[in-house]
């Protein structure tokens, strides 16, 4: 049995409606699998770390090595290139290798432009003008010498691996017996436009119609990727996006009512710091406080919403709906 190489997007899956945490489960059903091994990134707050388990699939592992120090070298070597002309041309070639690597990758993309020979060439195409502004080392952060040693952890698996998108051509080149998942016949599925609704909720524009957004959360039932609880806390947001706090209240004190712990992790963290800070508005702050330190109590509960809590805590939350 051979290593199959799933690529992960990171927080670009919830930008994308054909290609995002609810379309990866969908893959990894199709591809017959209950369990993943985990090789990329260490974000706790990763999109994949709540839909996965919420749909079932075993997370295996943390297996992408740690260069997080790479991070660093990197900052001081573009700091020493920026003093010097000939050093500055070589950032600017950099620069635009790294434009064209967001503009691939922030063009609508379903599973079989990922997965596409085209597609990936292209990724491995500005990895390849990068090394050759900045050489292999420092300059890519080591990409090389990191890719060597994550390949050498995932020779021996079997079944499906996560990887980071810009990782699989190497992997591929390393890991003569790896390949790409079949998605010949794939169509993204209710599971994947149910969680691209909810991505889009979340993510407001200036020009959205607000009325179509909350009638178009209000007909689904919701998954266990993306369950009602979720859709009612995004709806909380269109609301609050008005100045409506009676109306975020109701929905989000539902939301939190419906709360089990089989709901996606980070869900009961992002619905109860929420809350707490409409009931703050609303001038309950005995009650905002319980829920800001049930918030904090979570066995999980993403950054941000502990960030609101703490926030909170220390402050009464008050809702500013003038122009900027």
């Amino acid at each position: 049995m051979s290593l199959i190489l799933l690529p992960d997007l990171g927080d670009l899956l919830r930008l994308h409606p054909q290609f995002n945490a609810g379309t990866v489960t969908e893959l990894l059903r199709r591809q017959g699998t209950a369990q993943v091994h985990w090789a990329t990134s260490p974000d706790p707050d990763h999109p994949l770390r709540d839909a996965l388990p919420a749909a079932g699939i075993t997370l295996l592992g943390n297996l992408a090595p740690d260069w997080t120090w790479a991070d660093a070298e990197h900052e001081q070597l573009l700091g020493f290139l920026s003093q010097y002309p000939q050093g500055r041309e070589r950032l600017r070639a950099a620069q635009a290798a790294e434009r064209d690597l967001a503009a691939l990758v922030t063009a609508p993309l379903d599973a079989h432009t990922v997965l596409a020979p085209a597609f990936l060439a292209a990724i491995q195409a500005t990895q390849a003008a990068l090394r050759a502004a900045l050489d292999e080392g420092p300059g890519t952060r080591w990409q090389a010498r990191r890719l060597d040693e994550l390949a050498e952890r995932l020779r021996s698996l079997n079944g499906v691996a996560l990887v980071p998108l810009d990782d699989v051509p190497g992997l591929l080149d390393r890991l003569q017996d790896a390949r790409l998942p079949e998605v010949t016949g794939f169509t993204a599925g209710e599971t994947s436009r149910v969680r691209a609704l909810a991505d889009r909720a979340w993510q407001l524009r200036d020009d959205d119609d607000l009325s179509a957004l909350l009638a178009a959360l209000d007909r689904e039932n919701g998954d266990a990727v993306t369950p009602r609880a979720e859709l009612d806390g995004a709806a909380a947001s269109l609301h609050l996006a008005v100045g409506d706090l009676a109306g975020a209240r109701e929905r989000l004190e539902r939301a939190a009512h419906a709360l089990t712990d089989h709901v996606p992790r980070s869900l009961p963290g992002l619905i109860l710091a929420r809350l707490g800070q409409v009931r703050d508005a609303m001038g309950d702050r005995e009650l905002a406080q319980r829920t800001y330190r049930a918030t904090l109590a979570l066995t999980h509960a993403p950054q941000f919403a502990r960030d609101a809590a703490q926030a909170g805590l220390a402050q009464p939350f008050t809702l500013d709906l003038s122009p900027p």
